[in-house]
């Protein structure tokens, strides 16, 4: 039995949604799914041109160049990685522990939510562009404001070196984990009805640990003069 052609209203729905102010949106979705099977190294204007079902020129004229809609990507990256993270100090209560805990397995599970995203928004950092070093400042800021937290520092001071290289310490736990997670190398190791589950019960378990053993000791009262 042969399938029924679409009307000529379904296929002109999408092309239509364009000329509502859509097309922005379609070409960055399509922008991702290229950088999430190619990486940066096979994106090209010309193939989210294809994918949206628009003219190789239609990219050009909303971003300028290849340039402007990888810096699109990136910033909106950056973006949602803010909102996990805050998500993260959210869920973690009022522990500074289980605040970073929580905004580790935020910044994975952001990862593997948005692998195009992911796997540009760190690799831009020639891209001059404001809006960008903005997002990705702020998105830092996020996690620093969770190590001030843990020692006990007010919001927006400095951070000692040892403090800092604690930060860099845990970024790169989960930032490691998130890349190895996308690669495909905990696959093989873990049934898929179980894989994540015990990725997340793992990383949690390492990020409880690493920041357990960062956190500060607590002050002893001095002992009551005899």
């Amino acid at each position: 039995m042969s399938k029924p052609e679409p009307s000529r209203q379904a296929t002109q729905a999408p092309r239509d949604a364009y000329h509502h102010g859509a097309l922005r949106e379609a070409l960055i979705a399509a922008a991702e799914t290229v950088l999430a099977e190619r990486g940066l190294e096979g994106f090209s204007l010309r193939e989210v041109a294809r994918r949206s079902g628009v003219s190789p020129a239609a990219p050009a004229h909303h971003f300028g160049d290849a340039q402007g809609l990888l810096v699109a990507v990136a910033t909106l990256a950056f973006d949602g990685l803010s909102v996990a993270l805050k998500a993260g100090d959210q869920r973690g209560g009022p522990d500074p522990v289980a605040q970073l805990r929580e905004q580790g397995l935020g910044y994975v599970d952001f990862a593997l939510q948005h692998p195009g995203r992911f796997g540009l928004m760190f690799r831009c950092e020639g891209y001059k562009d404001e809006a960008l070093e903005r997002s990705g400042r702020a998105a830092f800021g996020v996690l620093e404001d969770g190590m001030r937290r843990l020692y006990g520092l007010p919001a927006g001071a400095n951070l000692s070196p040892q403090q800092f290289q604690a930060l860099l310490m845990v970024w790169s736990v989960v930032h490691g984990f998130a890349h190895l997670a996308l690669a495909g190398q905990f696959d093989d190791l873990l049934p898929a009805s179980e894989r994540a589950a015990s990725l997340r019960a793992t990383l949690a378990g390492m990020l409880e640990l690493q920041l357990q053993a960062l956190r500060p000791a607590p002050r002893r009262k001095p002992s009551p003069a005899k």
